[in-house]
């Protein structure tokens, strides 16, 4: 008898989601293995520390790309959970769904059952959703009873409210939920957070999971590879605490180690390009030319403006404000430690013709970056700003066969010249909007790019030289037809030319969507459960989603 009905590669955002899900009746039997370790503790679960866990050895991977030819030869880091829950415990906790036309793409790529019509249920199902409560959205578009609560922040101070003013007197639109009808326009931000707590896939979906007594967790458990009876897979190899351990299935295992490990994993386990795999010393069992390539990340810049008045979070950027703050949010759960801050985004078309947004804003008052350190003394506010949908693809590769060496990663940022054409309207845009009097009490001297870059070539510098990822890699495996020699799973997530394997993570998406990827990678895990257990997908939606009059019209 087998050990398990499924073993599962990865707690992270579509891992716990399958957990929960494929154990909900309480029938099948579940093993989840996590190379990382607890999650407890205020570096990950207080919002407002996000800063930290991403840039703790004991949560992250600690990946670095390649050099950058289109970044001047820079390498970007690339942060991944190492801890239950995966990256949705060192992420910024933005909940962004992404735009209908996404997903209709995918379908076009051969995704087929994966167009807005059919994932929005899932989106429904796994949400309880503040929008709904507020009146800002309805239930056809949002859901109010999931396991993964979506709030958003107090929006108190004064710069988010003249933000939004200014790019509608610039000409956008303001849009009450960017996750509803309309993601086009500036509004509030939702987040991944409940009573003041980080509400992780591992808080929402892995530990109700590990309750119910069907499902075990497994964590420090690094995986070597697949096992194979012919092509079929029956179970696992991991290496813990120096030991080797193998368990099988009955039924499946399900790799959803997210965009960076699970090509990693299937190379290690015989599928990917036969040449790689040979020259490391791994006989090919399937060849699929597909896993690890097609990598794809949104680039972004901080384009920081100081502040006019004393009103921004910088007045927290000391030892004393940061210890009260913690303190404040241990003893009662809330105060400026319960949210993550990014309160307000914007969606909007870079030029007339464009089908629909290209270009995501994060506002956050407070001039920093990710690793906490504020780039100027005194007051400021930031736009996080970049296009949704480069056309740079690059990879991920195993550099040897053994699971502890770090892989190759290449994503190639700014290696086509419609990158550079985008990337530069982002900051002639975001100018555009500031610049509105609605900004004008709060407008101080522009902290960077700098008020003397303007040329094509100047603003190309800043761009290569302070370019950063907003780390959401994906579509290392992508999801399309099974006679498609580059796709790597069906639109079922099983894996093409073997059986009893799926992947289910961001890997899989054929295109990375409009915004951060959390949500989108714990929908795939919400509806590839459904696919598993061989359950008929959720009722198509028929609610209408905004799409922009230029494009509507096109389409008649």
């Amino acid at each position: 008898m087998a050990d398990w009905d499924y073993i599962i590669i990865g707690s992270g955002s579509a891992g716990s989601a399958l957990a929960y899900r494929l154990g909900e009746d309480g029938s099948k039997r579940i093993l989840v293995l996590e190379f990382g370790g607890t999650d407890a503790g205020p570096f990950i679960q207080m919002p407002a520390a996000l800063s930290y866990p991403m840039n703790m050895k004991t949560y992250d991977w600690g990946y670095r790309a390649e050099p950058e030819p289109g970044l001047g030869g820079r390498r970007l880091v690339c942060p991944r959970g190492k801890v239950i829950g995966g990256s949705s415990s060192i992420n910024g906790m933005i909940f962004v769904r992404g735009h209908a036309l996404d997903y209709q793409h995918w379908s076009d790529q051969g995704a087929s059952g994966w167009d807005y019509a059919s994932v929005l249920p899932y989106f429904r199902r796994m949400e309880n959703s503040a929008a709904l409560r507020d009146g800002s959205s309805d239930g056809s578009f949002r859901g109010g009873d999931g396991p993964l609560h979506v709030t958003r922040g107090k929006r108190d101070n004064p710069l988010h409210q003249a933000f939004v003013e200014a790019a509608t007197e610039a000409g956008y639109h303001a849009t009450p939920d960017y996750n509803g009808q309309r993601q086009e326009g500036f509004g509030p931000a939702d987040m991944t957070v409940w009573k003041g707590q980080r509400w992780s896939a591992a808080n929402a979906y892995l530990k109700p999971a590990l309750r119910r007594g069907n499902v075990k967790l497994i964590t420090r458990a690094r995986v070597d590879r697949i096992l194979f009876d012919g092509k079929r897979a029956t179970g696992v190899r991991w290496t813990r605490h120096g030991k080797v351990h193998e368990a099988s299935v009955a039924a499946e295992v399900i790799c959803a180690a997210g965009a960076i490990n699970s090509p990693q994993i299937l190379q290690r386990s015989g599928i990917g390009p036969g040449a790689l795999l040979q020259s490391h010393g791994i006989t090919p069992l399937v060849a699929r030319d597909g896993v690890g390539e097609n990598l794809q990340d949104h680039l972004e810049v901080y384009f920081q403006v100081a502040c006019l008045q004393p009103i921004t979070l910088y007045k927290y950027l000391n030892l004393y404000s940061k210890a009260r703050i913690g303190l404040q949010w241990m003893l009662t759960g809330g105060g400026p430690g319960a949210t993550n801050h990014f309160e307000t985004l914007g969606f909007i078309r870079s030029a007339a013709g464009v089908e629909y947004p290209d270009i995501q804003y994060h506002f956050l008052p407070v001039a920093i970056r990710y690793d906490g350190q504020a780039p100027a003394e005194g007051h400021g506010f930031q736009l996080h700003v970049g296009p949704m949908r480069s056309r740079s693809r690059g990879w991920v590769r195993i550099t040897s066969p053994r699971a502890e060496d770090a892989p190759q990663i290449r994503f190639n940022y700014m290696s086509h010249d419609e990158d550079w054409v985008e990337f530069r309207r982002c900051v002639r845009l975001s100018r555009e909007i500031l610049s509105q009097a609605a900004m004008d009490p709060f407008r101080g001297h522009e902290i960077q790019p700098g008020d003397d870059v303007t040329s094509d070539e100047a603003i190309d510098g800043f761009i290569r030289d302070h370019a950063e990822s907003a780390y959401h890699p994906c579509g290392t495996m992508r999801m399309g037809a099974a006679d498609d020699p580059l796709a790597v799973v069906d639109p079922e997530c099983r894996v093409i030319g073997v059986d009893g394997l799926r992947v289910a993570d961001s890997s899989i998406f054929p295109r990375i969507t409009n915004g951060n990827l959390n949500a989108p990678s714990i929908m795939t895990g919400e509806k590839a459960a459904d696919h598993i257990l061989g359950r008929a997908p959720l009722p198509r939606a028929n609610a209408e989603p905004f799409h922009h009059p230029d494009w509507a019209s096109s389409q008649r």
